[in-house]
């Protein structure tokens, strides 16, 4: 299939590793999530035995759909390009795609048969590499698929059904350990009081700990619509317990949230927690750059520990805004590496993202010049859920020359990026990348250790300088030391899960993406 620059200029992005319990959901916050690693779903009688796996173009089969949508294609403005055709046409475009654009095409098995899988969705979750890493997880943990309106939602507004409660699973299993890591301003989880560390100990009369019946738990972690509650016992941090409901609503992310300015013996350091790169966190990083700067920092603690990805033009835009026109002018934020078959046509400019140096327009007027901090160090609070254009951030300024310090635990790890395909109703998610730096650097599948390994503190609130890791971050940048790391079971437990790069956010693979959505990289 030979997609031009209009089609790579919807969506450019890195898919998401298999969550630590092997869910796909918003950890109550935007989509479903999972308590454990689900059973098989039962599957309905393989395709007939007339199908072939012979491999077609994918242009020749895609829209032929077994249940073709009606109506406008919001993301072309004209009608739907679906049309009457079968499940195996399904397939067979799947294994069309998977041919002409997977990044490691030449590596998928060629043993495997599409009549042994019921589904296009169940087919595409085994084309796709059988490589590992160094420390041995897959190399391809990130093939996934969503519903094509529920991605839409989520990934250009930040929209999702859920509580606004932020989960993270410190034990996924008996006896289980389930945190708030944090909430969403204006959610049901924040109107009803809910803080960071707030243990979850039952739902619906389910014990959270110990329970077996992890179909009803899913269902009250990962509500299905607006208006369905369900019910909740909490622990918060001072030890005092609660039961109360709490109903799904419509819950918009607020991706830039407590910037704030650290009084410190060698002048202010400011602080933000960036949590998603979402077309709203351009304007909000902008006016928290300005912020900053007029407060006269002298050094910046980013917070992306939870920060999944998103869109990459607005990594780069964070990270001209961190560091000086002097070390990014003319200077390569991301290069793109495709397969050997080029399969977009794309000439090597046209894979190269520039730092941008004025607005692009997602949340604020395009054009416009951006402020910046023009430092030549940068903190980074980091872990497991710091993913794809999270990483870009990190990657890219260490490519020119900025000093970036990790505290906390290792990255996620992913180099890799794809261009997110729709074809009737399911949007397919497959590497079709890889991201290099200026200096052509992007070989981090395994994540960015991290320069002091600290636990995360859900026992503080984000921002609170005596949180475990901002008050590292703070310690590192003055002594040059880090801390003397704790020994507590619970902490050591929990920081070996880190060091391993093993996620604990219970969320949806989108948010934790590297998206393009301006079209071919321009200049500056």
């Amino acid at each position: 299939m030979e997609l031009g620059l209009q089609r790579l200029a919807a969506l450019l992005a890195v898919c998401a590793a298999a969550v630590a319990l092997s869910a796909c959901g918003g950890g109550g916050g935007g989509g479903g999530g999972a308590f454990l690693p689900l059973a098989a779903t039962p599957q309905p009688p393989a395709a007939p035995a007339a199908e072939d796996d012979a491999i077609v173009a994918s242009s020749s089969v895609a829209g032929l759909c077994a249940a073709p949508r009606t109506g406008i294609d919001p993301d072309t403005g004209a009608a739907f390009i679906d049309r009457a055709g079968t499940s195996v046409d399904e397939k067979r475009w799947v294994r069309g795609w998977i041919d002409e654009t997977y990044l490691w095409f030449d590596e998928v098995p060629t043993t495997l048969a599409s009549k042994d899988y019921a589904t296009p969705i169940a087919w595409f979750s085994v084309l796709k590499t059988p490589a590992l890493t160094a420390s041995g997880r897959a190399k391809d943990r990130f093939h996934f698929t969503q519903d094509t309106a529920a991605y839409r939602a989520l990934s250009q507004g930040g929209v999702g059904v859920g509580y606004g409660l932020e989960l993270a699973f410190l034990s996924a299993s008996p006896p289980r350990d389930v945190r708030v890591a944090y909430t969403e301003p204006n959610s049901p989880a924040a109107q009803a009081g809910i803080v960071r560390g707030t243990r979850v100990l039952e739902i619906d009369g389910i014990d959270v700990a110990s329970g077996s019946d992890t179909t009803k738990l899913n269902a009250g972690l990962a509500p299905a619509r607006e208006g369905e509650a369900h019910s909740f016992k909490l622990r918060a941090p001072d030890g005092t317990e609660r039961t109360l409901s709490l109903a799904a609503a419509r819950v918009t992310r607020v991706p830039v949230q407590n910037v704030k300015t650290i009084a410190t013996a060698s002048g202010p350091v400011g602080y933000m927690q960036f949590n998603d790169h979402l077309a709203t966190a351009e304007a909000a990083l902008i006016a928290a750059v300005n912020q900053l700067q007029g407060a006269g920092i002298v050094d910046l603690v980013i917070d992306m520990r939870y920060n999944g990805g998103g869109l990459l033009d607005v990594a780069s835009e964070l990270a001209s805004m961190v560091s000086s026109g002097g070390a990014t002018s003319g200077a390569v934020f991301e290069r793109l590496l495709f397969n050997s078959k080029n399969p977009f046509r794309l000439a090597p400019a046209q894979t190269t993202l520039p730092f941008h140096a004025t607005s692009r327009g997602f949340s604020t007027p395009a054009g416009q010049a951006l402020p910046r901090l023009g430092l030549s160090r940068v903190t980074v609070l980091a872990g497991p859920d710091t993913c794809s254009a999270s990483e870009s951030v990190i990657n890219s300024l260490r490519g020119v020359g900025v000093t970036v310090n990790l505290v906390g635990g290792a990255t996620c790890g992913k180099p890799y990026g794809f261009l997110p395909q729709d074809n009737c109703g399911t949007t397919y998610f497959a590497i079709q990348f890889q991201g290099v730096n200026n200096q052509g650097f992007g070989d981090y599948g395994d994540g960015f250790a991290p320069t002091c390994a600290v636990a995360d503190d859900f026992d503080h609130a984000l921002g609170d300088p005596a949180e475990a890791r901002l008050a590292a971050a703070l310690t590192f940048r003055s002594s040059g030391a880090c801390p003397t790391a704790g020994s507590s079971k619970a902490e050591l437990a929990l920081r070996k899960s880190e060091a391993q790069g093993t996620p604990y956010l219970v969320r949806s693979p989108a948010r934790e993406s590297r998206l393009v959505v301006t079209g071919p990289p321009t200049q500056p």
